[in-house]
């Protein structure tokens, strides 16, 4: 019905930047939140970022003043912008959509993406 499809993940010197980009795509009424999330080995997955419909956004403390999430609604897409990454930033990071199906109007449904690596290492 839905797929969250992110791209951008890699390898990166601490100091560097990334750009992780989330593309939503199927049977889309609405998209409230959009955001991020990331899990490290032997760690649980936490939030990194979020952003609503309307454009307020959300950080964990550890990534304030370092990532900028924003999204296009037109395309129902979120990006998330990197900088000054940290060894501590590596994990897999996953795309998460709060959204509203065409056929399920009222009914809002959390769908995630399949992850991707982001590894911060000289």
């Amino acid at each position: 019905q839905v797929q969250l499809v992110e791209s951008g993940g890699g390898l990166v010197q601490p100091g560097g930047s990334l750009r992780l980009s989330c593309a939503a795509s199927g049977n889309i009424f609405s998209i409230n939140t959009m955001g991020w999330y990331r899990q490290a080995p032997g760690r649980e997955r936490e939030l990194v970022a979020n952003i609503a419909s309307g454009g307020t956004t959300n950080y964990a403390d550890s990534v304030k003043g370092r990532f900028t999430i924003s999204r296009d609604n037109a395309k129902n897409t979120v990006y998330l912008q990197m900088n000054s990454l940290k060894p501590e930033d590596t994990a897999v990071y996953y795309c998460q959509g709060r959204i509203t199906l065409i056929q399920v109007m009222g009914v809002v449904y959390t769908y995630w993406g399949q992850g991707t690596q982001v590894t911060v290492s000289s």
